[in-house]
């Protein structure tokens, strides 16, 4: 049988990783987050600060130039400016992202990793967002800003460069609930909770059982 997946797409705050991470647990399978960009570039044989500095932005006019910036000399994937365009980085990401699709259960959050396994027959693809306040109250209490106007300001900037990155590199909208299976806002319901709507949906769908108990023994 193929293997399932798991895919998290999240505005920056409300909590998807946190919901990646407990069904991870619940599951008993690999969870990926930002250290699929270091496995990615070296699988690759690629310096992984160029996969983290092209890390779920849009392309841009200068496309490749960061390499410059960071005094690299790359020597594959190359354009004829000697430069390695943001596309290639996705490509060799999304590649990467099969390549662990295939080998194994797993979580993945974001990177458009919904998008890139649509023809896998067993992906479940999950969207995460929650009300302004929320996401500044999780983005302070994790230490992310100093404060509520520079969460905000963040948050802001982040959500938009993710939904850049999404719709130029799909024929989908993010955060669009067309595009996915299960979408929650966090703000209205406890993440154990959605771990067990998503566990029922996974049961019902597939005949894939948890492998960890809740709290209750259940």
């Amino acid at each position: 049988m193929e293997n399932y997946v798991i895919t998290i797409g999240r505005q920056f705050g409300s909590g998807g990783r946190e919901l990646g991470k407990l069904l991870a647990s619940t599951f008993g399978i690999k969870f990926y987050d930002r250290q699929l960009l270091t496995e990615a570039a070296r699988h690759a044989g690629m310096n992984p600060e160029l996969f983290e500095n092209a890390d779920e932005k849009a392309p841009s006019f200068l496309n490749g130039m960061f390499a410059f910036n960071l005094g690299m000399n790359p020597t594959m994937l190359c354009n004829c400016d000697n430069t390695i365009s943001d596309e290639a980085i996705y490509n060799q990401q999304g590649e990467f992202i099969k390549m662990l699709a295939s080998q194994e259960p797993c979580v993945i959050v974001g990177r458009t990793a919904d998008y890139i396994l649509r023809d896998h027959p067993r992906a479940v693809n999950i969207f995460v967002h929650a009300d302004k306040p929320d996401c500044v109250a999780r983005i302070l209490k994790r230490g992310d800003c100093k404060n509520a106007t520079e969460a905000e300001a963040k948050a802001g900037k982040i959500n938009k460069l993710r939904s850049n990155f999404y719709n130029f590199y799909s024929d989908k909208r993010w955060g669009d609930a067309t595009s996915y299976d299960l979408t929650f806002n966090s703000s209205k319901i406890k993440m154990e909770d959605a771990v067990e709507i998503v566990a029922e949906y996974i049961r019902r769908r597939f005949g894939i059982e948890p492998v960890q108990k809740d709290k209750a023994g259940k």
